[in-house]
Formats: C-alpha cells, sequence, structure tokens
C-alpha cells in the first residue's frame, strides 16, 4: 500500500493528463521504444542547450508494456553525416517511487547528485554525444508501482526502449550507441549490455562503462537472518537498501511471499519505500538494524533473488570498462573483484581501471580511461 495517497494521486493525474494530451492511452501492447509525448525543454535546462524530456512504451519483466520517461540532450550545430552518436546513461540509486528517477524532473534528487550528473552528462554531449537518460520503471513521471531496484531486466529494457524511442523522436541520432552507468546504473548497463543482442538487433552497439557497479549483492543478501550484530555506522544503509530491493522484489515476484520474511517494522518500512526517494528510505531505516525487519533468514529467497537481480559473468558481445574504487564502502571491493575475477573467468572483453575515491567518484585517470574507451569504441561509422 503506498503510504502518501495524495502524492500517488497527483503523479497518477499528470500521467494520465500527459497520455490524453499525447492521444494515447495506457493500453497493454503498445510497441517497445514507441513515443508517447516529447517536451522540449527551453536553452540551459540541466545547463544544456537542446533537452527534452521523453515519455515512452517500454517492457517490463514479465513482457508488459509500460509506460516509462526519460531526458534525451543532443549536441549543438549540425549532426553528422551518419547522425549524432548516443551514449545511454544509466543512473544511480534514487529511490523506489514516482518522480525519483530524477532525469526528468532533476529537482527531486538529492542536491548532493545534481551538480556533478549534470556535469557528467554536459560532458559526453560537449564531446559530440547524443545522450539519453532514463528515469527506470516506476521512478518517473507515471504511477506504475514501485521502482523495482536491481532488477536486471527492467533496468535493460528502460534504457534499450528509451534509445528506441529518441531515435523515433529525432532522426538526427544514429544508430550506433554505448551505456555508461554508476553504482546501480553500473548494474543495469551491464545488465543492458547483456541483453541488448536479441533485444535490440536494428542497434548498432558498441560497448559499456560502468562505474563502481553494484554486483552479486544477491549472494550476500540472502545471510540476512534475525539475530544478526548490528554493525555501528552501517546499519541504517544496509537495512535501506535491503528495503528497496525487496519493495522490488515483493512487486516483481509474489510468489516469494516477501511479506513472511518480515516483522511489523519491516513490512512498514518496505511498505512506505514504494512510494519514496532515497533519502526518505533512508531516513526511515536510519538505527535500523537489518534483523530488526525480518522474522526468517532470507536464505530461501536465494534463487529468486538471482533470477531478479544476478548480473550475468558471460554472454557480452562489446567490450567493457570496470572503474571500480577499492575504497568503496557502498559495493565493498570484495564484490568488485568477484565481479572481476568471474569475468575473467569467462573471456570477458573487459578494462579494469581501479581508483582510491569514494562510492561512484571518478578520478581524473578513470575519466581519461573512459573519454578513450568512448572514442574508441565509436570511431568505426554504422554497420549498416
Amino acid at each position: 500500500m503506498l503510504k502518501n495517497p495524495i502524492r500517488a494521486t497527483v503523479v497518477a493525474a499528470l500521467s494520465a493528463a500527459t497520455l490524453l494530451v499525447a492521444g494515447f492511452a495506457p493500453a497493454a501492447g503498445e510497441a517497445p521504444g514507441e513515443v508517447i509525448a516529447v517536451q522540449d525543454q527551453p536553452a540551459g535546462w540541466r545547463d544544456m542547450a537542446n533537452g527534452k524530456i521523453l515519455d515512452y512504451w517500454m517492457t517490463d519483466s514479465a513482457g508488459v508494456s509500460r509506460p516509462a520517461s526519460g531526458a534525451v540532450f543532443v549536441p549543438e550545430g549540425p549532426a553528422p553525416a551518419t547522425g549524432w552518436p548516443i551514449i545511454a546513461y544509466d543512473h544511480g540509486t534514487s529511490g523506489s517511487g514516482p518522480g525519483c528517477g530524477g532525469q526528468t524532473d532533476p529537482d527531486a534528487r538529492l542536491p548532493r547528485f545534481r551538480g556533478a550528473e549534470d556535469a557528467l552528462i554536459k560532458g559526453l554531449v560537449d564531446q559530440g554525444y547524443a545522450v539519453v537518460a532514463p528515469d527506470y520503471l516506476g521512478l518517473g513521471r507515471f504511477e506504475t508501482g514501485p521502482h523495482p531496484y536491481l532488477e536486471v531486466r527492467s533496468e535493460a529494457t528502460a534504457t534499450i526502449d528509451l534509445v528506441r524511442a529518441a531515435r523515433a523522436a529525432d532522426p538526427a541520432l544514429s544508430r550506433t550507441w554505448s551505456v555508461f552507468g554508476v553504482s546501480q546504473g553500473g548494474h543495469a548497463a551491464l545488465s543492458t549490455a547483456h541483453v541488448q543482442s536479441w533485444y535490440a538487433p536494428e542497434l548498432d552497439f558498441r560497448g559499456t562503462v560502468a562505474v563502481d557497479a553494484a554486483s552479486d549483492v544477491e549472494k550476500v543478501l540472502p545471510l540476512a537472518a534475525p539475530g544478526l550484530p548490528q554493525v555501528p555506522g552501517l546499519s541504517g544503509a544496509t537495512s535501506s537498501f535491503i528495503v528497496s530491493i525487496l519493495a522490488g522484489l515483493r512487486a516483481t515476484h509474489p510468489e516469494a511471499d516477501v511479506d513472511s520474511y518480515l516483522t511489523p517494522l519491516g513490512r512498514s518500512l518496505v511498505d512506505a519505500a514504494g512510494n519514496q526517494c532515497i533519502d526518505e528510505i533512508f531516513t526511515g531505516a536510519q538505527g535500523v538494524n537489518p534483523s530488526d525487519m525480518l522474522t526468517k533468514p532470507l536464505a530461501p529467497l536465494r534463487e529468486v533473488l538471482a533470477t531478479y537481480m544476478a548480473l550475468p559473468t558471460s554472454g557480452y558481445d562489446a567490450p567493457i570498462l570496470l572503474t571500480m574504487n577499492v575504497t568503496d564502502v557502498v559495493v565493498p571491493s570484495p564484490l568488485h573483484g568477484a565481479l572481476v575475477a568471474q569475468f575473467a573467468a569467462n573471456g570477458v572483453d573487459q578494462q579494469v581501471v581501479p581508483g582510491t575515491g569514494e562510492h561512484g567518484t571518478v578520478s581524473p585517470r578513470m575519466r581519461t580511461a573512459i573519454d578513450e574507451f568512448h572514442a574508441r569504441v565509436h570511431a568505426a561509422p554504422p554497420q549498416r
């Protein structure tokens, strides 16, 4: 149950109005990547000249058409003969409720994220790339239920279907594209890279950049159980991530019976999260030890969690650049190391650039590696 009915009603009304103005009804069966509405933004929106908000149809993990939203930014001046190459930007953790994605409604994001994210996107646009940035399912302009946080399939389809929609809305965009993500966005970028060859074979995919990608969490989360000791300073943060994951898992896998694992406190936090952004989720979880939320160990959820959120460690057909801060405490370095080792064991084409910053930060060395990677993978003209 959503804990803020007024906000939910307002978001739903705005979403319905957008659909009606555009002449669409939110019926199932709309084509993935079909445009619902386009709203050009004034020059200077998010410090860029050519920005727009794009509402579009995507498919969720069950294959059902759902409305979603994202932002599109295009460089100034005439496009190259083959069109502007596209970089899809996947953002980090921002919450579970509508309006929390931060791409179509940047004021909804925590202020500490906004400047760095806009500067990152602007840097890509200034280098001659069109950037598309999805809110993700449930985090944008439509009331579609709790965002399925760290769900591999819907992260990927939200990203790929926005690329399709952006190209449908602007013929100056190339079919050549790559994906770039930070934190949850790194998880989304890798998820996208793994499915693009069969989900969008009409596009020309070139590669992936993932910064401090969330990975292997599904191997650690089943260890959570009642009675685990509290870790000072980390319990609230850990609990907020568990709450976000369980809210998404409950919405997409009712057969998992997530509520049966939750205490009344845990259930109240998971219920509330579906309509909250990350700062609200984090505030609610302050001082809450993960064990306080659980009536029994999460170990029986191991298989469904793997289906829901595990990153594939083989089957990629384009190069990957991983930048990883070994001092990261949000996605601890052993998890980063496990991803690299699994990729190496399976012969994945990966380049790894380590750093010593906080989670999600990009050092000058990393920035150079990212720019060089993009220039290299986008150097060849689009394949016909």
